[in-house]
């Protein structure tokens, strides 16, 4: 991880402690702090221990020169940070490693947080919609939302928040909408989007226009054959202009092909 990129995106970043009372620089923990949930680290000990077990290599660096503060130091500076300015200068972090690896695919995606459903204190589980880059599997930003129906108003301000220009940004039926896919072609970028009820009437068009390839059968030259999540799939994948489609539907900005999977 470059110190130079990450300084320049979280130089920024405001340090909420009196001058007087630090110890620890806020760049030192914030890079620690970083680094450990990279590495998979799930709470303030477990960053504690990743920075003990990689002091030498931090100190390499410059940095923790008087040594590691507590989990309990780490947890008190990093809570006391503005999360919409760290959001911030987080994404403008992930766009410049996204940028000098050269990520091209983006999928933008909704989930449950696991655990984050509390009965007591009747606290609905947290869903997130991330924006990862595929090529360097790369969060490059997210946001929360109440429910899973509030992803449509989550994902233009997502991609608000990201420069997508070259880029093909991937989402599932949910993010099917005319708004969404005008909001990545303004921004300078190419959409997938995966069509179903939710847009019957250009879902009947789509299926219209793919009922050749399959009403011809399988072609062989078109399969094959993929290993994941404990199976063996054999799919079939075509792609078709979407010219009958434009006069039809000139409210869908920039479309251009239709493809299908068959598996």
């Amino acid at each position: 991880m470059s110190l130079d990129a990450f300084s320049e995106s979280f130089g920024v970043l405001k340090d909420p402690r009196q001058t007087a009372k630090i110890t620890y620089p806020l760049f030192d923990i914030l890079f620690l702090t970083v680094c450990a949930i990279i590495a998979s680290a799930e709470g303030w000990e477990d960053i504690e221990d990743f920075g003990e077990a990689h002091l030498d290599w931090f100190q390499d660096k410059g940095l923790f020169p008087n040594g590691l503060p507590v989990h309990d130091t780490i947890a008190r500076i990093i809570s006391a940070l503005d999360p919409a300015e760290f959001q911030q200068c987080f994404i403008h972090w992930a766009q410049s490693v996204n940028e000098r690896t050269g990520s091209k695919l983006i999928a933008i995606d909704g989930k449950t947080l696991r655990g984050s459903y509390n009965r007591e204190d009747r606290r609905s589980a947290i869903h997130m919609v991330s924006a990862f880059a595929v090529d360097n599997k790369v969060v490059m930003g997210q946001l929360k939302t109440e429910e899973k129906s509030n992803e449509i108003k989550a994902i233009p301000a997502l991609l608000s928040l990201l420069d997508i220009n070259g880029c093909l940004v991937s989402i599932d039926a949910m993010g099917c909408q005319t708004r969404i896919a005008e909001a990545i072609i303004n921004q300078g970028g190419d959409y997938l989007l995966a069509v179903k009820d939710n847009q019957e009437r250009l879902q009947r068009a789509v299926q219209r226009e793919l009922r050749p390839v399959h009403s011809a059968g399988t072609n062989p030259d078109n399969v094959t054959i993929e290993q994941g999540h404990g199976r063996i799939e054999a799919r079939e994948y075509h792609v078709l202009p979407a010219d009958a489609l434009l006069d039809d539907f000139p409210e869908w900005t920039g479309i251009k092909t239709l493809g299908v999977a068959i598996g």
